[in-house]
């Protein structure tokens, strides 16, 4: 007679214990050029400039701005306009 292992199945997935953080929202250039009304070549000035920080990557190696970004971008145009 064989003997066979048997395992016991667990209900439910097995992160289902786990929680899951939302993936924060990332913005296209064109997104971004359109919220804050500027062109994408004074986007790209000011990432060159180093007035906002590199924005990270997709798989295509087009930038994805976070929320970050977005507030530096807020900051450089809240001084220019206040100047």
């Amino acid at each position: 007679m064989k003997t066979v292992e048997v395992k016991k199945k667990h209900s439910g997935s097995r992160h289902a214990s786990r929680k899951s953080s939302p993936r924060p929202r990332r913005f296209s250039t064109l997104e971004v050029c359109h919220l804050f009304d500027i062109s994408k070549a004074t986007l790209f000035r000011w990432e060159r400039e180093g007035l906002i920080s590199t924005p990270p990557r997709d798989w295509r190696n087009w930038r994805l701005y976070t929320t970050t970004n977005l507030e530096e971008i807020k900051r450089i145009i809240r001084r220019r306009t206040s100047n």
